[in-house]
């Protein structure tokens, strides 16, 4: 099959939130309604909010309100504390999604290749258009590969969790999480274990944190532990039974499958678990699943595909009935596209994220005999040129 990509070009949106608003710290009312009239007090000063927009019902303004952009929420916090308070609570997203104007966000975080600066950027997958977060507050010298993500997404919540200090190759259990209706970074409740390389994911509310490495050079854990955001704790769950560091891990059927498999060729058989949140409960992964799984993967529609690390990273799928994959018709990642990637899916498309921050996506179409893919190439802007992505996650804002 000729390969036909089409080409387009992601435009870059940073706006500039000035002082004294990008610093301040408003806690407006709990549930989303008008905000005139709230006080708050800040360096032992009351303040009474005035209204959203002058001269216009509240329910209008707020209704206005709803209806901005995330970049556009970042601006919109520096027109008056007013508009902050309306736009910084966790009422705000569920209004928005209950309006169906909540919009879903490819979160990439990467590393600058010479000077190893650590960057999130949001990808909006209709505008096209890219909006750099603000700075993660972690340690200068760590090792990004090392964190382990995972987000909740229909509540706006990014969790980056654990890693590795590269100067002193000490893993941490600091977890920092960045609100989107907040626009900003917070600690969260430190992990159990210090691990790093660990399979990180989000099943039912709740993230699970598996294997990974420990302080012990060359140590691999075999312990678990999840997190309930609720409670802002973790907790131990059933032991793995065998150590690993993470390879690759997914959500299949409810269940962590987590897999130490390295680079094409196999020197050994690699091993793989399945983690049951339910049974809290792991159990081996099936032979042809673990040996077959050789790339990066992703969930799409329940089923499990990977881009493959041998050849010209095809696509591949797993299909349990017969315990093997096999390849997706149509043409691999686009050669323009350079590893390392990260991959993950809005709205029934794969988004396959590439060196220097160039994405692709992917049309998945299952036939009666064969499952294919079209993929459409978006540039992205020239200032990402030396960014390498480590992970992306989805999230609504």
């Amino acid at each position: 099959m000729a390969m036909s990509v089409e080409q387009r070009r992601i435009e870059f949106y940073r706006p500039q939130v000035p002082e004294p608003y990008a610093s301040s710290s408003v806690e407006p009312c709990l549930e989303f309604e008008s905000c005139e009239g709230v006080e708050f007090e800040k360096n032992g000063c009351r303040t009474v909010l005035g209204p959203l927009i002058p001269g216009l019902p509240e329910d209008l303004a707020l209704s206005c309100l709803l209806r901005l952009s995330l970049p556009e929420q970042a601006m919109a916090r520096s027109v008056s504390r007013s508009w902050r308070a309306a736009v910084s609570i966790p009422g705000y997203l569920s209004a928005r999604q209950a309006m169906g104007v909540a919009e879903a966000w490819l979160f990439v975080l990467a590393f600058h290749r010479v000077s190893g600066q650590i960057q999130w950027q949001a990808l909006d997958p209709v505008r096209r258009l890219y909006y750099v977060l603000p700075a993660m507050p972690c340690a200068e010298r760590v090792c990004p590969p090392g964190f382990g993500c995972a987000s909740i997404a229909a509540s706006g919540v990014l969790y980056v969790c654990g890693g590795m200090r590269s100067d002193i190759d000490c893993p941490m259990d600091s977890v920092l999480k960045f609100e989107t209706y907040r626009n900003r970074w917070s600690a969260a409740g430190r992990m159990g274990t210090p691990r790093s390389f660990f399979a990180s994911v989000t099943i039912d509310g709740r993230i699970y944190a598996a294997g990974g490495s420990s302080v012990a050079p060359s140590s691999d854990l075999s312990s678990a532990e999840a997190y309930d955001p609720a409670a802002d704790e973790w907790r131990p769950v059933a032991d793995m039974g065998a150590s690993m560091s993470r390879y690759d891990a997914a959500v299949l059927d409810g269940k962590l499958h987590m897999t130490e498999g390295w680079s094409w060729p196999f020197h050994f058989s690699p091993r793989g678990q399945i983690y049951d949140p339910k049974l809290d409960r792991w159990a081996d992964m099936s032979v042809g699943m673990r040996e077959g799984w050789t790339g990066l993967s992703v969930v799409l529609d329940n089923h499990l595909f990977i881009i493959s690390d041998h050849g010209n990273s095809k696509l591949k799928f797993y299909d349990a009935k017969s315990d093997s994959w096999s390849h997706v018709a149509g043409p691999p990642i686009p050669a323009e596209l350079q590893r390392p990637f990260s991959v993950n899916t809005i709205d029934g498309r794969l988004y396959v994220v590439a060196r220097s921050l160039h994405v692709a996506v992917g049309t998945v179409s299952y036939g009666a005999n064969a499952v294919s893919v079209e993929w459409e190439v978006i540039q992205a802007p020239e200032t990402f040129s030396d960014f390498v992505p480590s992970n992306s996650q989805v999230l609504y804002a």
